[in-house]
């Protein structure tokens, strides 16, 4: 699994969540007080998630599995370790 969805770090790419769904929920919500103006917050929400938020979800578990989990693959048997299951086999 690469990398290419991960946050540089956690608290940042939470807050970019927050932002992103709270904008996309806010949209439709406020739509009977604020009228056709609130559901500019749907786009603003997208572009906090930059334009996938399936992508932002896997940016997530990558952030949160970043230096913790490697791919081994020995004699044709790949497996998924822990930091602390190096020395298992």
């Amino acid at each position: 699994m690469s990398s290419q969805f991960a946050g540089s770090s956690l608290p940042r790419h939470l807050a970019r969540g927050l932002i992103g769904f709270g904008s996309m929920a806010a949209g439709p919500a406020l739509l009977p007080v604020l009228g056709l103006a609130a559901l500019l917050l749907v786009p603003a929400g997208l572009v906090a998630l930059r334009g996938c938020p399936m992508c932002w979800t896997m940016g997530l578990l990558q952030t949160l599995s970043a230096g913790r989990v490697r791919r081994e693959c020995v004699d044709g048997r790949c497996e998924l370790r822990g930091p602390g299951r190096a020395d298992q086999g």
